[in-house]
């Protein structure tokens, strides 16, 4: 620096306050990132997992095990990034993947060496949708999840249950063409939809908790029924996507506004939707960073993120259990034959939703009675048989491995055809003891 330059003396610049956003710049910015159209030719996955003790599902993992056990598998090199719910459970996104077959042994090869490591911890992963046993319990205390606790307790304790103790294998797939068409984005949107129960039913694997059956095939997704449609809730289906998605995000209610670092907990309003804060600019203007963040704490069972994000699937038994809703539901998508075959198949399941302005996805009456019955409904059993067909059609085509086609056939014989799914398995393991009666005093199971 040149003798004699005062700029040494004079105090750092000021950091400008972001600019804030209209309501107007808002529906501009949400409409032009929610769908990203082209050629579907990426797959994904998101896998949540509990975490436990060898042979100890039951006993809660001291905060600090599982710490120390995170930090070492954050020094693995994965190809998938790893979060950590508040819970404590644990979540693989995979990066996106040029075909299916190149997804699934990325993930394989990851949960290998995760696996490994928590052996030596002397801990282990389960694939299953809801904690059958523990209750909601958080260890992760940062400003976020503060605020989201705070925020949905307000509507009782599925909030609680949804943060701490449910695990999901979430798909992602592109958004598709713009065009019209069985890959054009819209079929696509509505595609997610309709089929949604059916995956629902297929792959339900949640019966219990506090260790008794609940009456649901699926408790983690009454869970979610059991969250503000605002929040938890898809958008209506009889409109243009982008235009129904941006209504529906600027409709919904904000969780929080952030603070600045050191300000103390972050507000949590009651009941202010994004479209009216940008009116109000109360209690401060929002910003860009505040649409990013707005969006990511809308929990839909079908998230549009560019791509499309399919929410509803449990988390599922087995080393390998997760392929299945993979495999099916990208063969679904991306093959334009199984995915014509699809629609129709799943096309007479939206009389069962009633007329619009009806509840939503997961609250609508077709979304419970699968989350319920599974595929003991008749309809979404047959609605399964198939699109499973179509799918294990599909995917030779597609390329996929002898081990995944063959994942997808077992699968197949041992519980569509037969109209069951996983949470049948847990039920028929449950003594009498612990099986829950409705009020009817039938057996919860039938």
């Amino acid at each position: 620096m040149p003798e004699g330059d005062c700029t040494k003396h004079r105090p750092p610049p000021r950091m400008e306050a972001p600019d804030p956003v209209t309501e107007a710049e808002v529906e501009a910015l949400v409409r032009g990132i929610c769908f990203k159209t082209g050629p579907p030719r990426t797959t994904g996955v998101e896998l949540e997992w509990l975490v436990h003790e060898p042979g100890l599902a039951h006993v809660p993992v001291p905060a600090a095990r599982l710490e120390a056990a995170y930090a070492a598998l954050r020094a693995l090199p994965l190809h998938a990034s790893l979060t950590v719910e508040p819970g404590g459970q644990l979540e693989l996104s995979s990066l996106p993947a040029a075909s299916l077959t190149e997804c699934v042994s990325a993930m394989r090869a990851d949960l290998g060496l995760v696996r490994d490591a928590l052996r030596s911890h002397r801990l282990t992963l389960s694939g299953i949708g809801a904690d059958p046993w523990r209750p909601p319990s958080r260890i992760l205390r940062e400003p976020r999840y503060d605020a989201l606790e705070s925020s949905l307790d307000r509507g009782g304790p599925a909030g609680r249950r949804m943060m701490c103790s449910t695990a999901s294998v979430q798909i992602c797939l592109d958004a598709g063409y713009e065009e019209p068409g069985p890959l054009g984005y819209a079929r696509r949107w509505r595609l997610a939809h309709l089929l949604g129960p059916v995956l629902v039913a297929a792959f339900a694997n949640s019966p219990l908790q506090d260790g008794r059956a609940t009456g649901w095939r699926s408790t983690r997704q009454a869970v979610w029924a059991g969250i503000e449609p605002g929040r938890s809730g898809a958008p209506p289906l009889d409109g243009e996507p982008r235009e129904a998605w941006t209504r529906h995000a600027l409709d919904a209610p904000v969780m929080c506004v952030k603070g600045a670092p050191g300000d103390g907990p972050w507000r949590v309003p009651e009941g202010l939707t994004f479209r009216a804060w940008t009116r109000s600019g109360l209690p401060r203007p929002p910003t860009r960073d505040d649409v990013d963040y707005h969006l990511t704490t809308l929990f839909p069972p079908v998230r549009p993120r560019g791509h499309l994000e399919l929410r509803m699937v449990d988390a599922q038994p087995g080393d390998d259990g997760w392929v299945v809703p993979l495999a099916v539901t990208s063969a679904l998508f991306d093959d334009p034959g199984a995915a014509e075959t699809a629609y129709r198949a799943v096309k007479p399941l939206a009389e069962r939703d009633g007329p619009p302005g009806s509840p939503a996805a997961p609250h609508s009456p077709l979304w419970l009675d699968a989350a319920r019955h599974g595929l003991a409904d008749a309809e979404l059993r047959e609605a399964a048989a198939v699109c499973f067909a179509a799918a294990a059609d599909a995917l030779p085509r597609m390329g996929a491995d002898a081990s995944t086609r063959d994942a997808v056939a077992t699968y197949a014989d041992r519980y569509v055809a037969r109209g069951r799914c996983p949470a049948d398995d847990l039920l028929d393991g449950l003594g009498d003891a612990h099986r829950h009666h409705d009020a009817s005093g039938k057996d919860a199971r039938r």
